[in-house]
């Protein structure tokens, strides 16, 4: 070894013992969450210099002809099917022909392979299906998506074994099971960990090695009608009867309902949602070790289990859901603010409500591309747990802000509640969203950036792993490493900074507004890539306690991943010039938060030379990136305010049929309303007090005049809301004489 070796070995020992005390140990949990998941897009964000040819070349998602048949065929019956309001405030459920339709079709089966009865469909068919129906109805949504995501049949998938595939999926795909999955118990909601249910192997009565099984879960869905339940629960054996340790760690089985001393059937009522949810208890349910999912060499491997099923499914339902919400909201408030008029002019001409327009119309058009990114990137098999952490938490968060802004455009007509109403109950139903599948600020604060930073870093994980093992020369080559990236990536930082963003990789082929674009984001996946190190160097494993800091980190990473869906789908779209506002105004809000988020990381960093290093080198001018312009929030809004190709593309999938009422008559008001425009600007033009004014006047003929009184029906039913008598909403006023006595007691 030369003289230069042996002094960068000697200084690689001294920091290797101070990384020993300086970097997080990982805990088992954490571990297994690590090993449960791959690496894409977003390690490549990591890097700082992003190959944004590695994204173009991801096969955009399409479907195939039977999934389109199937998308078109039974799922759009289903959807005609539904009646939100009945299922929601009158039945509690979906009525025995829905589920009937749901099992016979297969909705239950579509993850499960064509061999064992399901339908076999991809990732983006799945989400397909899930976003059309959750354009009619979320309970419906829910209950097709739940046995499609963290449930029996995905982990019967992973880790089954062949004579629990043969038994359970058949049955699961064609509806004659209902699985439900129980995780959550009082004890322990985010700590899962934390869970006291167990299972204590032992031998029945008739000598059978089994389990006996003590459990209280709630909060499942699907439990109350469940047939099978997939239950985690930590494994004991203080008998060793398997030979091993006492503690065997999280363990997941299948538990008929039926077994003896099995209590399910109670429901809770999450936000006023009728899809089926309560708690069930078992007390001293005795299984064979064969009910253990995988068999008996799972025991132990329950997390492991869990979190790799997170780790696909996380990315399909609720980004789907949440993606649908936005753009069904988009669709509706757009037409409303058209037929809508206040002071005789539509009120989506105001520039306040165009502010809301143009919103909703970005926030569309990001989610459903974050969607379509990420249903890519499973289908190539990959299973992305921070992607899908990132998707899940930002996709329900934007839909909380998409379906506020359709609230206060809608105003009173979607602040009363009936049959005329299609935005109330979503409403209602957001906080579900936010809080299952991993509560949102945990993954903010603990997930994304938590994971990200040891999975995705070029070299973190090698280090971590390296001083694990105690291996000096592992340790060296990754340290080394370690330096050169950073070094590479500060100057790259800077530069792009200094330049204006004139400098960073850019993909072949891209014109010059999309120059643009690629370029700014190179920028910051710099600026990004050396916040996050020195974060990492001064904080170490204090930055687990320091969950602002994670949690601004982890908003920088996935606004880079939501941003680079954005120009991937205006990419697959053929880059349709007309859809070019909304992606300008999505990296306008994209990029300042960055900056925003960015700004607040240097001011909390404890090391202050550091800090004003990198902000001199990142943020020159501080955060100056002020979000849309007014030209922009004004052509975004316009796209949701006129019929063309790119409103359509915008929301394309949202099911407008269904009961007459609602949607299907403010899709009615909107094309008469457009189709009798020309009429309407005769009238203004000639000043006529009114349609038969005009006709008498001869500035419109008698048909033109019919046409435009029908679309002022069309809009006055619209406009309508819905009234109920007072014994329909209170078994109070039933009695003739409560509104009587009511008044006495007032007087």
């Amino acid at each position: 070894m030369t003289e230069t070796g042996l002094r960068k070995r000697y200084l690689s020992g001294g920091i290797f013992r101070w990384a020993r005390g300086a970097l997080p140990q990982l805990s088992e949990t954490e571990r297994a969450a690590l090993e449960a998941g791959d690496v894409w897009w977003d390690a490549a964000l990591f890097t700082g210099s992003p190959k944004w040819e590695m994204l173009l070349e991801t096969a955009k998602p399409e479907l195939t002809e039977r999934e389109q048949a199937f998308l078109e065929g039974p799922c759009a019956e289903l959807c005609d099917m539904l009646d939100d309001w009945r299922i929601t405030w009158k039945w509690r459920d979906l009525p025995p022909e829905v589920w009937a339709f749901l099992g016979e079709h297969r909705f239950f089966g579509m993850i499960i392979p064509e061999e064992h009865g399901g339908l076999g469909f991809s990732a983006y068919a799945q989400s397909e299906v899930i976003r059309r129906i959750s354009t009619r109805s979320v309970t419906a949504a829910v209950t097709v998506m739940v046995p499609n995501s963290l449930g029996p049949g995905e982990l019967l998938l992973q880790y089954g074994t062949e004579e629990q595939k043969a038994h359970w999926l058949p049955r699961l795909a064609g509806g004659r099971e209902i699985p439900a999955f129980g995780l959550t118990s009082p004890e322990a909601g985010s700590d899962a960990a934390a869970m006291t249910d167990e299972g204590i192997v032992c031998r029945g009565d008739d000598g059978t090695l089994g389990m006996r099984l003590n459990w209280h879960k709630r909060y499942i869905t699907l439990g109350p009608v469940a047939t099978v339940l997939g239950l985690a629960f930590k494994m004991r054996d203080p008998d060793r009867l398997l030979g091993g340790e006492e503690e065997l760690g999280i363990t997941v089985a299948l538990v008929p309902t039926d077994t003896p001393g099995v209590e399910i059937g109670r429901r809770h009522l999450p936000c006023m949602q009728a899809f089926q949810n309560g708690p069930n208890r078992g007390h001293d349910v005795f299984l064979p070790l064969d009910a253990v999912l995988g068999g008996r060499d799972c025991i132990g491997q329950g997390w492991k289990m869990l979190m790799s099923a997170l780790a696909a499914g996380r990315g399909i339902s609720l980004p789907s859901l949440s993606a649908a919400a936005a753009a069904l909201s988009a669709r509706t408030t757009g037409a409303y603010a058209r037929v809508r008029e206040q002071f005789g002019v539509p009120i989506g001409k105001f520039e306040g409500v165009q502010l809301r327009l143009a919103r909703l119309a970005a926030t569309a058009y990001q989610l459903d591309a974050a969607r379509r990114l990420t249903c890519a990137g499973l289908d190539e098999g990959r299973k992305l747990a921070v992607i899908s952490a990132i998707v899940k938490a930002h996709a329900t968060w934007r839909m909380r802000i998409a379906v506020d802004d359709a609230m206060d455009v809608h105003a009173g007509k979607t602040v009363i509640d009936g049959p005329a109403n299609y935005l109330g109950n979503l409403y209602r139903a957001i906080p579900v969203g936010i809080t299952v599948e991993g509560a949102n600020i945990l993954t903010q604060n603990l997930i994304i950036f938590g994971q990200g930073a040891i999975r995705c870093h070029p070299y973190l994980l090698d280090e971590m792993m390296a001083l694990e093992r105690d291996d000096l020369d592992a340790f060296d080559r990754a340290f080394w490493g370690h330096v050169g990236h950073g070094l590479r990536t500060f100057f790259a930082a800077w530069l792009r900074a200094w330049s204006g963003a004139r400098f960073g990789p850019v993909p072949a082929g891209s014109g010059p507004g999309l120059r643009r674009h690629y370029l700014r984001l190179s920028r910051y996946a710099a600026a990004f890539a050396v916040v996050a190190d020195i974060a990492l160097l001064t904080l170490g494993g204090g930055l687990k306690r320091r969950e602002l800091i994670s949690a601004r980190l982890g908003d920088v990473l996935s606004e880079l991943y939501l941003l680079s869906a954005v120009l991937k789908r205006f990419e697959d779209d053929g880059r349709p010039e007309a859809d070019l506002p909304l992606v300008a105004c999505c990296m306008a809000t994209g990029t300042a938060t960055i900056e925003r988020r960015l700004d607040a990381t240097l001011r909390a960093l404890p090391n202050r030379p550091l800090a004003w290093l990198a902000r001199v080198a990142i943020l020159p001018r501080g955060p100056r990136d002020p979000g849309p312009d007014d030209d922009s929030v004004r052509a975004c809004a316009e796209l949701l305010l006129e019929p063309s190709e790119a409103r359509d593309r915008l929301t394309a999938g949202v099911h407008c049929g269904g009961p007459e009422g609602g949607i299907r008559d403010l899709e009615a008001a909107f094309d008469a309303v457009v189709a009798t425009e020309p009429a309407r600007r005769k009238l203004r033009e000639a000043r006529a007090d009114g349609i038969d004014d005009a006709v008498e006047r001869g500035v419109l003929n008698e048909e033109a005049a019919e046409r435009l009184r029908d679309a002022a029906e069309a809009v006055a039913k619209v406009v309508a809301v819905d009234d109920f008598a007072p014994q329909e909403l209170s078994p109070l006023a039933r009695d003739s004489e409560q509104p009587r006595a009511r008044r006495a007691m007032v007087s």
